[in-house]
């Protein structure tokens, strides 16, 4: 069966890119590996990301967010981070840059699901799971993809396949990989005390771990650290874990009373050297991989698939091929500094923080000081890590409602 565009990865990337496709008309292959998965109602998945403002415009523009019930999100209206006591702290406020709200913490599966939902609905997305992707052949007006016994047509296949990426290693894309020497447990939580709408982190020596706000007095958290730890910390009794979560936390929350899920996962910065070859187009975690330290991840890949598909689109309204090249050069230009310069500044953060070189800790102390007390340099962050900084995709300009702050909150709750 012959598609325009073939996408493989169902996950977040991957589906939003499909939804955005479908929806202007192309007719699209999904390819994922894995078999559905159904949201629970109780409990919470540990996979969680921080979706931003900008993010959330791309969602709502698909139909996608509203979708997901109220109840299931953790909205944040402020951002508390610190080192040790007397090194000062940063508070960020999104009132500093007229926002409603920083972002709000998802649950992987609920955000998944509303996008299959939505992909379900597109007579122009077709999905292929669970299927594998075995074979990659670029031909002069199409490419060739072998799923098992299925053959598929399609003029481009985006990789959105994570970061062992398949379609980059069938497409011959080199990877720059430099493992951080870390591991992020993952864990949901409950404290004595309320969260109050705020995402908390805490720079230790060995990494930073964070405290994410979800529903009522549940937190998502995520904790990098040295390998050895996050094995022993995932293997620790829930009872042990509370205690070293409250002690490393400083109680900030009061204590922590529970522990409903835990994993792991190891850190590593991926790095595409090119984000096209013949017939072939990378995005999110295919192209790059960064430190959660912020959560940024997921933005930079929705913000790639809301551009790809704006691109993709347009060549086709425009009987132009969306598989060479050259057509797709703006693209890399588009995503491929900003992905970079976000990882870069991941990068830099982990290793100035992690560290116990005298001048390091000078430094960060006075950058503590100066962001705390200058109001046009926490704006400028705000509007940096919500994406605001940089030229948006359409999909990304669309306005999403933004009811005052007290009565979002009250419909959001129920």
């Amino acid at each position: 069966m012959n598609h325009d565009v073939a996408v493989v990865g169902g996950g977040l990337v991957g589906l939003t890119f499909a939804c955005a496709l479908g929806r202007a008309g192309v007719r699209v292959a999904l390819v994922e590996a894995r078999a559905p998965e159904t949201p629970a109602r109780h409990g919470f998945d540990t996979r969680t990301s921080a979706i931003t403002p900008v993010s959330r415009r791309i969602l709502e523009a698909l139909g996608a967010w509203q979708r997901i019930p109220p109840q299931r999100l953790g909205p944040f209206e402020q951002m508390h981070v610190w080192e040790r006591p007397g090194r000062g702290e940063l508070h960020f406020d999104a009132a500093d840059a007229d926002l409603p709200y920083l972002g709000h913490i998802v649950e992987n599966r609920e955000l998944t699901h509303a996008l299959e939902r939505c992909a379900a609905e597109l007579d122009t997305v077709r999905m292929y799971r669970p299927a594998s992707l075995e074979r990659l052949d670029p031909a002069p007006h199409c490419a060739v993809l072998q799923l098992g016994s299925a053959r598929l047509e399609a003029r481009l296949v985006a990789g959105a396949d994570g970061t062992r990426s398949r379609v980059r290693e069938l497409a011959g894309i080199e990877a720059d990989v430099q493992p951080y020497e870390q591991e992020a447990l993952v864990a949901t939580v409950r404290t004595a005390g309320p969260h109050r709408a705020t995402a908390w982190q805490r720079f230790l020596p060995g990494g930073p771990l964070a405290f994410l706000p979800l529903p009522e007095n549940w937190s998502s958290v995520v904790w990098s650290t040295h390998p050895e730890h996050a094995a022993a910390l995932e293997a620790a009794s829930d009872v042990a874990l509370c205690q070293t979560l409250t002690d490393a936390f400083e109680a900030r929350l009061g204590d922590v009373l529970e522990v409903a899920g835990r994993g792991r996962f190891p850190l590593v910065r991926v790095k595409a050297r090119r984000y096209l070859a013949p017939r072939v187009a990378l995005l999110g975690d295919a192209a790059h991989t960064i430190h959660p330290l912020a959560g940024q991840g997921v933005n930079l890949g929705l913000l790639d698939a809301a551009a790809l598909a704006e691109i993709v689109s347009d060549l086709l309204a425009a009987s132009r091929d969306p598989g060479l090249e050259a057509n797709l050069r703006r693209y890399e230009r588009w995503r491929r500094g900003h992905n970079l310069l976000t990882g870069e500044i991941m990068s830099a953060f982990n290793r100035v923080f992690s560290s116990s070189y005298p001048p390091l800790v000078l430094a960060r102390n006075l950058g503590f000081a100066v962001t705390g007390r200058v109001t046009p340099l926490r704006r400028a962050f705000i509007n940096y890590a919500s994406g605001f900084a940089f030229d948006l995709p359409r999909l990304a300009r669309a306005p999403a409602a933004a009811p005052a702050r007290s009565q979002q909150r009250d419909r959001e709750t129920g």
